[in-house]
């Protein structure tokens, strides 16, 4: 195998690793950085200059961004399928349990997010539009929307295999081995999964934890519906043609509905529950060591 170019880089919170066949010019590099620091300016809730910022303190409307409607209707879907436990509007909740800003990581206690989301937020006629103050969240499925405009950025503009990484969730042109990380030993791996021409996104309960103010653990997966974390999932892996859509896939796996989901958008997956025990979807195509 050819060896390829390697970039590396911290963006959104994330270690992030591009693979190509050559070097990526300046100008390119240029183009993926501005990319990326747009999406962030725009969705993340940790930036007090994001253009969604506004809202989470008064309820308005602002110029709908261009990727509003390809997330928030997905999010839509997630939420049926998981009766509401995903929930763009959980941000708020995760503040409240630590997860905020300043990543202060002190629980304050549960909240529930505004179920009734639907009603609260929407994006019409170039709008978004919020009713209700509230902190909106797309972390379910966020990062795979912009591994995916990464990839669209970079797939034309060069030759051969492109591989876009974003701290576990993976857009490919070519293929690849992936494996899947153990979530209670780093080192070890539950198995692999050869991904061509399509997105892998994985995601686990370790990776954001801390301490809450009962003793037990907190972590960023949170059941909307409550404001309590999930605690019978550990980690998820799915597959599926784009990474937002894996992206979503892996967060609904944490949940009852997730395997509907899954199969209602085509995406193969395998999680893990904190016992120890591996599920998988009959299309999975996973080698599995167990």
């Amino acid at each position: 195998m050819l060896e390829r170019a390697r970039w590396e880089f911290e963006a959104i919170g994330t270690r992030w690793r591009i693979d190509t066949s050559a070097p990526l010019a300046p100008a390119l590099r240029t183009a993926v950085s501005a990319l990326i620091d747009d999406f962030d300016r725009t969705w993340s809730r940790f930036r007090p200059d994001a253009r969604i910022a506004p809202l989470a303190s008064e309820p308005g409307a602002i110029p709908a961004p261009a990727d509003a409607a390809a997330m928030l209707e997905l999010y839509g879907a997630l939420s049926e399928s998981t009766e509401g436990a995903v929930n763009p509007l959980v941000g708020d909740a995760l503040a409240r349990r630590g997860y905020d800003a300043r990543y202060g990581l002190v629980d304050r206690g549960a909240q529930s997010a505004p179920a009734r989301w639907r009603e609260l937020l929407t994006w019409t006629d170039g709008t978004l539009t919020l009713r209700e103050a509230a902190t909106i969240d797309v972390g379910a499925l966020g990062k795979g929307r912009l591994v995916d405009l990464v990839l669209a950025t970079l797939a034309p503009r060069t030759d051969g295999d492109v591989t876009v990484d974003a701290g576990g969730d993976i857009a490919l042109r070519g293929s690849e081995t992936i494996a899947l990380e153990h979530p209670f030993d780093a080192a070890r791996a539950i198995g692999v999964w050869q991904v061509t021409d399509a997105a892998l996104c994985a995601s686990a309960t370790q990776r954001r934890s801390w301490p809450g103010a009962d003793g037990g653990g907190l972590h960023h997966v949170l059941d909307a519906r409550t404001g309590e974390p999930v605690r019978t999932i550990a980690a998820t892996w799915a597959v599926a043609p784009d990474a937002m859509t894996a992206d979503a896939a892996a967060t609904a796996l944490f949940f009852d509905g997730g395997p509907r989901f899954a199969h209602a958008h085509g995406v193969a997956w395998v999680r893990m529950t904190t016992d120890g025990r591996v599920e998988w979807s009959p299309d999975s195509k996973a080698e599995l060591f167990l």
